[in-house]
């Protein structure tokens, strides 16, 4: 899925939310005013009961007193996620800057009772330079979600410029070392609080990884291997999801690769032995979670359809089915035990809004009726499947921290640009999550 750059200069950031800060709005899930700040980003099964600790009373007392001496029982998030069970989550906006974290996470553990939540780190606005240190942007984010027992998993992009002969952000570091240490300086900043760390993101695509070999999965691996190093010694419990691929046609290698061509290569490489799951990503586009790309041509939708990709150029690409299935058989012909993490899924619908993003017409094909059908079946069909351990929909709150129906992750969302929730907020809080 396509990934939001963050264009801002950190002090036009900081203006812009004093500008909007003030009261919370009525609205039950805006927590925000509108805004031009958007987040760089785009779910498993329920998890089980939550895990409690009950604390005992003090000294016995009287019959009298026995309901003061009950005990307290207090709720934990589940640390470590155990592998046989499916985690439900969703994707925030992850700058703590921009609306209320606490807001957040009340609404993603009360009102969509879900036990994992997504954020994306940029490095680089962290470290802009090597000696400054800008955490404010995400620690309350990351406070708030282990305040609210959620589960945490956190996607690590963006080099500093510093990092790179390059001087962009557009891919690893040079030495692969300096990213092991943000790693590390993460983790122990906030210890127990990350459960799951995504390692780079598309990096299939040269807008995500441009480095001087180009795209590379011999490269990825290795950059893997130092990373997944660091965090399992900084927090073994941490759990390591490999980069999810950018579903694409046939590419050229140069401005892009095909994720199943990638895939293959980096298995050879041994990514399995630097993961404990395999990241996952599809954007839906405008056909069913349970369609297979190349019986697209047959359904109703290919006789209505604005964007016709799916239906006149079939390819492997265009099918959520396609693209999980075959991932799971191509890693678990290599460890039958591994899972997927699917760390980015949804269904854009522009249905509403007067402007489609562009290079998104698709969205104008889903209604917000079929957004949500289309979120609730694809979570059942990835627990079902057996072949996913965490899911992650993209996204909760980009429709109103975003900078409006034109920027691609506003469509995606599950509320409007007033923050308001549409068909899929209710869908997900209503939907059964079983382990």
């Amino acid at each position: 899925m396509k990934q939001i750059k963050w264009l801002l200069l950190v002090t036009a950031v900081l203006l812009l939310v004093v500008a909007c800060g003030g009261a919370e709005p009525e609205t039950a899930v805006s927590d925000t005013t509108d805004t031009t700040v958007s987040e760089v980003p785009t779910a498993t099964a329920p998890p089980p009961p939550p895990v409690v600790v009950v604390e005992e009373g003090g000294a016995a007392g009287t019959d009298s007193d026995a309901s003061a001496a009950e005990p307290e029982v207090v709720e934990t998030k589940i640390r470590p996620w155990p592998a046989d069970k499916f985690g439900y989550g969703v994707q925030v906006h992850g700058n703590a800057t921009v609306g209320d974290p606490i807001f957040t996470m009340d609404t993603v553990k009360g009102q969509l009772d879900l036990d994992w939540v997504k954020m994306q780190i940029q490095w680089w606005l962290v470290h802009p330079s090597p000696d400054a240190d800008q955490w404010f942007f995400y620690d309350g984010v990351i406070d708030e979600a282990a305040n609210h027992n959620l589960n945490l998993m956190v996607s690590v992009v963006g080099s500093p410029d510093w990092t790179r002969a390059a001087g962009n952000h557009i891919g690893p570091p040079d030495d692969y070392n300096q990213y092991a240490a943000f790693l590390t300086e993460l983790i122990n900043r906030h210890p127990g609080q990350i459960d799951a760390i995504e390692v780079w993101n598309e990096q299939n695509l040269d807008r995500e990884w441009q480095t001087a070999n180009g795209i590379s999965p011999e490269d990825y691996v290795r950059f893997l291997e130092v990373a997944y190093n660091a965090i399992k010694t900084a927090d073994p419990n941490i759990i390591v999801i490999s980069g999810a691929l950018s579903p694409t046609g046939t590419g050229d290698w140069v401005r892009w690769a095909d994720d199943f061509e990638y895939l293959d290569r980096a298995l050879a490489a041994g990514l399995l032995n630097y993961a404990d799951c395999v990241g996952a990503h599809h954007n839906g586009y405008n056909i069913a979670p349970d369609v297979a790309f190349d019986q697209a041509g047959s359904t109703a939708e290919a006789a209505t359809a604005v964007f016709r990709g799916p239906f006149d150029n079939p390819h492997h690409s265009w099918s959520f089915k396609t693209t999980i299935d075959t991932y799971a058989q191509k890693v678990q012909a290599v460890d039958p035990t591994m899972k997927l993490c699917v760390t980015e899924f949804g269904w854009a619908s522009s249905e509403g809004y007067d402007v489609v993003p562009e290079g998104f017409s698709f969205a104008q094909d889903n209604t917000l009726e079929e957004q949500a059908t289309y979120i609730v079946q694809a979570y059942q069909q990835m627990h079902d499947s057996g072949n996913v351990w965490l899911a992650f929909l993209f996204n909760y709150d980009f429709g109103n921290k975003g900078s409006g129906p034109q920027d691609d992750p506003v469509p995606y969302s599950i509320v409007d640009v007033n923050g308001v929730p549409r068909p899929s907020f209710a869908a997900l809080a209503d939907m059964a999550k079983p382990d």
